[in-house]
This record gives structure tokens, sequence and C-alpha cells, in this order.
């Protein structure tokens, strides 16, 4: 039992990750920008993203726990170590994966007259999300057992989880309608590789007393997980790697379950100084109707356990016969139902909002590189990032410094406060030489000395090729 908690938190917090992105939010300089917030400023005439390295995004994160607080040399019992995390999370603490690779992506501005005010971008980017909640009385009841817990009632609706791969392919429009305001909307079109949903589960399990035997475990039971793309990659009967792979490819480009997505979003500048830029992510479903597997577990269940007492020889039953019984009256109780319902899954929303107030003016000699507060070299603010989760949503609060070095080098420096941690800080790099740009950022750099007591680690770098800007 204590083997399967310690496996089960091995497994959520060595693979997690979160999906906000403060510090490429609002760096206009960067044009993956334009992919959290469409009607963001746009700085070039055009940009054509280096496949397979225009946008590289990993962030690492767990709330509560770190993998210090599990596997520490300090001389602590492992056992006790382990008690403490369990103990220590609740069932609202989360897991997360989100991770973005950009295949192909450019972009190119438009529009009458000697100032192009429109803007079109597109591409197609391979993303992996995964949601798991702690399983909080799961991994108590491994741990402990049930004997020592008569009468409780263990949540089994602690399970909680969501995970898939899926490929999109996206298509954005912007629009600077005056030196104000500024909109963008993109739609997209999801191509599902496979996915796995189990959100909506409900039941109870508890141990009493018996009557007939020692133990009674009664189960209330709802519980069901939804599974699309899994079946024919995990059961085929061939062997043979590539032609797996040639599936994958072929789900990708339109082959798999198919979504629609929209993101809308706008900047508007109250003054020169003061700006406020929002967006809203991901307003979209997927419908699952291809290799579809589902599995269904309901009903209410009374175990009694295995009688102490064998049967009397009298009875004519051997003691293999009565083992049978047990074992067919157990499975019974636990039949498994696979039904192939299709299903459709609205994708998590997520919102951005920054404020922002520049300062520190320019010398007049120096180049206008900036659409939006040009005469200004300093700006800071602070970003709120929201993201509808099952339970409760995912919030997290960001102060921010970005400062312009020279015509072609911008620099942010960010404070976050999030799930995760109260003390991460984050820097983020943006350059241009000889229209190749490339950009870096990294989160939470004061755990950097030792990464086993990070909550969570963020990176995110690309390159690109620029076309002149608007102002030169």
């Amino acid at each position: 039992m204590k083997a399967l908690s310690l496996l089960l938190l091995i497994t959520t917090c060595c693979v997690t990750f979160a999906q906000n992105k403060q510090l490429l939010y609002g760096f206009h300089e960067i044009p993956q920008n334009l992919l959290i917030n469409p009607g963001a400023p746009v700085t070039n005439n055009g940009f054509i993203g280096i496949p397979f390295l225009s946008h590289i995004h990993a962030n690492l994160g767990m709330s509560k726990l770190t993998v210090y607080d599990v596997f520490a040399d300090d001389g602590r019992d492992f056992n006790s170590k382990l008690k403490d995390a369990i103990y220590a999370m609740k069932d609202t603490d989360y897991f997360a994966v989100n991770q973005q690779l950009d295949l192909f992506s450019a972009g190119f501005a438009f529009g009458r007259g000697f100032e192009k005010d429109k803007y079109l971008s597109f591409g197609m980017y391979q993303e992996t999300n995964a949601f798991v909640y702690f399983p909080k009385d799961y991994a108590v009841l491994a741990y402990e057992g049930n004997h020592e817990n008569i009468d409780r009632v263990f949540n089994l609706g602690h399970l909680n989880t969501s995970a898939e791969i899926l490929a999109v392919f996206h298509l954005g429009f912007n629009k600077k309608v005056n030196k104000k305001l500024t909109y963008g909307l993109r739609g997209k079109i999801y191509s599902s590789i496979f996915n796995v949903n189990a959100t909506n589960n409900r039941g109870t399990f508890q141990t009493t007393v018996g009557e007939n035997n020692f133990l009674n475990h009664q189960f209330y039971l709802d519980l069901e997980v939804q599974t699309s793309g899994l079946k024919s990659l995990l059961e085929d009967e061939n062997t043979e790697l590539s032609k797996d792979i040639s599936t994958i490819v072929q789900r990708a480009f339109f082959g798999g379950n198919l979504g629609l997505g929209l993101d809308i979003g706008f900047t508007y500048s109250f003054t020169d100084q003061w700006m406020l830029e929002a967006s809203i992510q991901d307003v979209g479903f997927i419908k699952y109707n291809k290799d579809v597997e589902n599995y269904q577990l309901d009903g209410n269940l009374t175990f009694e356990g295995i009688n102490p007492l064998f049967p009397e020889s009298g009875e004519g039953q051997t003691a293999e016969e009565y083992w049978d019984t047990v074992e067919e009256d157990f499975e019974e109780l636990f039949k498994i139902d696979t039904t192939n319902t299709k299903y459709t899954l609205a994708k998590p929303i997520k919102f951005n909002a920054v404020l922002q107030y520049a300062f520190g003016k320019k010398n007049s000699k120096e180049c206008n590189c900036l659409s939006v507060q040009e005469d200004f070299q300093n700006r800071i603010g602070a970003h709120l990032f929201l993201m509808k989760r099952p339970r409760k949503p995912q919030a997290a609060l960001t102060a921010f410094y970005y400062r312009r070095l020279l015509s072609n080098l911008g620099i942010k420096t960010s404070y976050t406060l999030d799930a995760y941690s109260f003390s991460n800080v984050g820097l983020a790099v943006s350059t241009t030489i000889k229209n190749i740009h490339f950009y870096i950022a990294a989160d939470n750099l004061l755990k950097y000395k030792n990464l086993a007591k990070a909550q969570s680690v963020s990176l995110q770098l690309g390159f690109n090729y620029i076309f002149k800007s608007n102002e030169n």
C-alpha cells in the first residue's frame, strides 16, 4: 500500500507543468506574443518562425510539494517524509502539464497607405496538456489501509484527471484602429491525437464492522474514464513503431478528432503612459467520435470479504471450489462496463489582463522601435492570469519591470504569486541581430541552485526571421 502511494506521488510530481506565460505576455517585440493576445501591438512588418525552433515552451510546477520534501538526504526517515507529504496536501492541490512546440509560423502586415494597420499571422503547433488533482483520500487509503479507518468515509470523487496531445492550426487577424486601440482575433482548429478524461467521478468507500464477517466494505460508485485515440495504439497487433508514428502524424493533420476554438484580445492606451492589455484564449471544444473507448464502474456494492471458516465437508464443496466462488463474486461486484459512447469536451478557458505604466523619455535621436509608448524606455505593471479548472480557477498575479536597453535589445523581469510559489522571480531577454530574432525566458531563478526545491521552473525560447519594423 505504501509503495502504491509512493508511486502515485513520484509519477505525478515528476511530470508537472503550468500554463501561465507571464514573461512572454506583453513583450511586444516577440512575435509569439500574439499567440497569447491576438490584439497585442505589432512591432514588425512580418516574420517567419524558424521551423521547430520559433517557440519551445516547458514550464514545470507542482503545488504544495517539491521533490526535495520527499527525497532530501537530511537524515529523516523516508516513511515519515512520505507521510508528511501526503497529509500536507489537499484534494484541491494539483499537478498540471502544458508543453508547446511551434512546427511552423509566420505573419505579415498589410493595409492601404504608408502605415500598414492590419496584421495576419498563422501557423501550427503541437501541444500537450494534462491536469491531475491530488487524490487525497486514495493516497491516505493506500498509505494507512482501511483497517485503521473503520467507519471513515473515503471520497472516491478525488479521482479527477485529464490528459491530451493535440495539434493546433491557427489563423489570427490584428487591427490597429488608431493610436489608442488595437484588437485581434485568432481562430483555431484542434486535431486531437489522443485524450483521457476522468473529471466527473463520484462515490464513496467505507469499512464498517461486519455481521457475517469481521469487516463489511461498502462501495457507492459512479466512476468513468473516457478515452479516445489510445485503444488502436495500445492494442493493435503490429509492433512496428513506424506504423504508430504514421498514425500519430495522420491524426495531427486533421485525421483525428476535431474541434474549434477562438482567442480574442485588445490593447487600449488611456494616455501615452497608461495602457491595458487583455485577452481570452481557447473558447472552444473538441468532439471525440473516433477510436473511443470508455470505462464505467457504477452501482451500490457491498463486500463482506472472505468467510474465515471453510464450508463443512458435508456440503460437498472443496476448498478450491470455495475460492473460485469468492473470486467470481468479487469480479461480479467490480465489473467494468466498456462503451464506445461519443463525448465532447470544452477547452479550459484562459484569461490574461495587464495594466502597465511607461516612463523614462528616450533621447529624441534614438530610433523609435515600439509601436506603443514608444517615447519611453521603461514599463512597470501588474499581470493577472486565470484559468478554468474543474474545482476552482487556477490564478496567478505578477508584477513586472520592462527595460529597453538598446534599439534591438529588451529585458523583462517579473515577480509572480501563484499556487506554486510566493518567491517566483523571472527574467526574459529579446534581441534582434540583422533580422534574426532570438528570445529566452526563464522563471523561478532563485531555485536554480537546487531545482529539487523548486515548485515551478519555466523555460521559453525561440528563433524568428524578422522583417523591418513598422517604425523604421
